[in-house]
């Protein structure tokens, strides 16, 4: 999905990803940790994203797992916190909250290219109510 830099797009993405996970018949709870860390980083994308005026999101569901691709055309820079900021700190925690609810998180960043923010989670099911071509699709 291409979007214009503007977090009114936002809960768009998070509908479609989270409809598309949820026929699978993926657990609420990861369901929930993957629209959270693709929030974040939608948002950075929204926030940093500048000069451009627009962000894309790719998903790809299969193999078990869901893999999000934010990419911005900002500055193409990325600041790591090692902890998180004190609350009196508005900003900093998204980058923290997004390791810690997806499997693999990493970064491309370059000036003048902009940034990509790569999310991957392992998929959990509900057993009980996952069709066995659900299963297949969530694995294939």
């Amino acid at each position: 999905m291409a979007l214009p830099r503007e977090a009114i797009g936002i809960p768009m993405v998070r509908r479609v990803l989270g409809d598309s996970l949820r026929s699978l018949h993926v657990t609420e709870t990861c369901v929930s940790d993957i629209l959270l860390a693709v929030s974040e980083a939608c948002g950075n994308a929204v926030r940093h994203g500048g000069p451009a005026n627009r962000y894309q999101v790719e998903a790809a569901i299969g193999y078990g797992r869901c893999d999000v691709r934010v990419i911005d055309g900002g500055h193409g820079q990325v600041r790591l916190p090692d902890r998180y900021p004190s609350s009196d700190v508005e900003n900093g925690r998204g980058i923290l909250i997004m390791q810690a609810v997806v499997d693999e998180l990493s970064f491309d960043a370059a000036p003048g290219r902009g940034t990509t923010v790569h999310l991957r989670k392992r998929l959990d099911l509900d057993e009980e109510a996952v069709p066995a071509r659900s299963r297949q699709l969530a694995s294939v």
